[in-house]
């Protein structure tokens, strides 16, 4: 039986926006959410980078385009973008040490939009994504890139977790998908 949802698809096909529904849905009937989701920033209507907004509010970068990273920091790329892994750690760590302990016992789920190339730099990330794998009374709604390439270790390790469902978003499934995501979360829950 599959605890945790993951989103897969290719970029701009609408995962992130899925994730913010079932969010809601599960949020109005009662249930505790809180995670983080990714955001593109645009300026004069070119991509110029992501964000990490958590579900709580505060937000902060997760990468821009061609920026060097801060004096003393190493510099991690994904194509034309810098990642900033510091700011991303700020703002990502607390939220998944924090969804297993909040809100007492019973069942919470934690929003993780992504685990991917970017958020991957981060080992203390990694470590804190498995932890919420295990936690019990935690379920994981997340969402991971589209096998194409040399695959991630770390993302096929999810993939192929026998507690795990992955949907493969479409343009052509997109709108169709929420009540199977909410009806799955909630079915998987212990």
């Amino acid at each position: 039986m599959a605890r945790h949802v993951f989103l897969t698809g290719p970029p701009g096909v609408g995962k992130t926006t899925l994730i913010q529904k079932a969010s809601e849905a599960l949020k109005s009937s009662g249930v505790p959410v809180d995670g983080f989701y990714t955001e593109e920033v645009r300026q004069g209507g070119r991509r110029i980078g992501f964000d990490v907004v958590t579900l709580s509010g505060p937000r902060g970068p997760l990468s821009r385009v061609g920026s060097e990273p801060p004096p003393g920091k190493r510099q991690c790329r994904v194509g034309q973008y810098v990642v900033d892994v510091t700011s991303f750690e700020q703002l990502a760590l607390p939220v998944l040490r924090n969804a297993d302990s909040r809100g007492g016992p019973g069942w919470r789920v934690c929003v993780i939009d992504e685990v991917g190339k970017m958020e991957l730099f981060s080992q203390p990330f990694t470590q804190a994504v498995r932890q919420m794998l295990s936690a019990s009374g935690t379920t994981v709604l997340g969402t991971i890139p589209a096998p194409r390439g040399k695959p991630l270790a770390f993302v096929e390790e999810i993939r192929s977790r026998d507690d795990v469902r992955v949907f493969h978003v479409t343009k052509e499934n997109r709108n169709h998908l929420l009540p199977d995501i909410v009806t799955c979360l909630q079915s998987g829950r212990k």
